[in-house]
């Protein structure tokens, strides 16, 4: 494990920073790799902050670029593919194409778009996506569609088995951060999964894009989960209600980690769901999911040294930022606490999950929750059976050998885990179509 600094939540758990332009932050890197081609190293070294030029020099730079020369050969094309939020700091992946092959290349910029560092991207291992068993493609079909308002829709799914009348409808939210309509990480698709073996069972469902995914610069100023979560979900509620063939009085929500957490509040937008269901959904405030999790890969670096326990220290200490419940004068809406506007920590912060799940006499709740789950830990899991396992509405489940991709897993690992293909458990897919289809 590289011992670096955790500002950030574990992929999933994670809302990705749009605050900095990123169309602008694509250019920078494209035009830093175009002068390297040129062989402009005097220009292309003042891309550079202040400390990286003293590390890394104009001469060392060109002869960096002449040894990566003589091990891909001609530099072909470059191509600026992903940026990503790391703290006060904002990766970019850049495509490099070469004669003799591809090497991807990741550059760190700061907030004044200075870079800080240039690193190769560790090559890319083929992952593929494995079909659960116990989807059978053959007794559903699904249709392409487009939810939310003209001009900024997003592209969906709607899985629907065959020869079934009035059949339940699932809309799956996803947890924090952009994803696809599988949620996929990795070689893993839980989304996929989850909706084909639905359907193998007769159950149809809804799926989409998250706007964070699609339309980042919508992101770039303040925002809350409105913006991100809950406007999308309604839309997609909406879908699911006047699909073909389905129960409009039989629609649930399937809430991942944030989207779990936030699912009580869209049973109060919505107030005839049949049924949220909470997975992995943290009953704590979003900053302590975060100290468990840096305080967990802080251990699992198994470093004693004096300067990463400062690191972790000094993590702690941006952590507790997040911590916030209004704004003022000296913290302003589009101020960035983690990557995200202090607007959007002011709004989940107000907000008490378990105890809106309290109110709710209707929907039904399902909660569940992986023992191997080293993203939201099983204190969350015993805080909502705490509060609502009374509740004649409510049903908990703990899974011993989940993760937070719910797949069996024979022990909690990091983000590496999530690389290799693995179905969302089959205990699960029935013990959920049970639930759905419960009278």
């Amino acid at each position: 494990m590289k011992k670096s600094l955790l500002f950030i939540v574990a992929l999933l758990f994670t809302t990705s920073a749009f605050s900095q332009n990123v169309i602008q932050l694509f250019n920078s890197a494209n035009d830093f790799f175009k002068l390297l081609q040129e062989e402009k190293f005097t220009n292309a070294h003042a891309f550079f902050d202040d400390t990286l030029k003293t590390k890394l020099t104009e001469e060392n730079l060109k002869k960096l670029w002449v040894d990566i020369g003589s091990k891909y050969g001609k530099a072909e094309s470059f191509d600026a593919i992903q940026s990503k939020a790391q703290g006060e700091f904002f990766a970019v992946t850049v495509e490099g194409k070469f004669a003799n092959g591809d090497q991807n290349f990741i550059l760190g910029f700061n907030k004044m778009q200075k870079i800080v560092g240039i690193f190769l991207a560790p090559s890319k291992k083929v992952t593929t996506y494995l079909k659960p068993t116990y989807v059978d493609t053959g007794l559903y079909v699904e249709k392409s569609v487009y939810i939310g308002p003209a001009g900024k829709q997003l592209a969906a799914i709607i899985t629907t088995p065959k020869n079934v009348k009035n059949f339940p409808m699932v809309v799956f939210v996803h947890g924090s951060g952009p994803g696809d309509m599988d949620e996929t990480v990795g070689a893993n698709k839980p989304f996929k999964d989850l909706a084909g073996g639905l359907a193998s069972k007769g159950i149809g469902s809804v799926r989409y894009v998250k706007r964070t995914l699609i339309y980042p610069n919508e992101f770039a100023g303040p925002y809350t989960v409105k913006e991100e979560v809950l406007d999308d979900a309604g839309a997609a509620i909406a879908v699911a209600k006047t699909t073909v063939g389905a129960d409009p009085k039989n629609v649930f929500v399937f809430g991942h980690s944030l989207g779990g957490m936030l699912a009580p509040k869209m049973a109060t937008l919505s107030p005839d769901l049949a049924g949220i269901i909470l997975a992995a959904a943290p009953a704590r405030k979003l900053t302590d999911i975060i100290v468990d999790q840096n305080q967990y890969m802080f251990d699992q670096a198994n470093d004693t040294t004096a300067a990463f326990k400062k690191q972790l220290a000094d993590a702690m200490t941006e952590i507790d930022k997040s911590r916030i419940s209004q704004l003022g004068t000296t913290i302003k809406p589009d101020s960035v606490i983690l990557g995200l506007p202090a607007k959007y920590w002011t709004d989940l912060n107000s907000y008490n999950q378990v105890a809106v799940a309290k109110t709710l006499s209707k929907p039904r709740i399902y909660i569940l929750q992986g023992g191997n789950d080293f993203q939201v830990s099983k204190t969350d899991f015993d805080l909502w059976n705490e509060a609502l396992g009374k509740k004649k509405n409510v049903t908990l489940k703990f899974y011993p050998d989940l993760n937070h991709l719910l797949s069996s897993q024979s022990g909690k690992g990091t983000m590496a885990q999530y690389q290799a293909a693995a179905s969302v458990s089959d205990v699960l897919v029935n013990d959920l179509v049970l639930w759905i289809k419960a009278k």
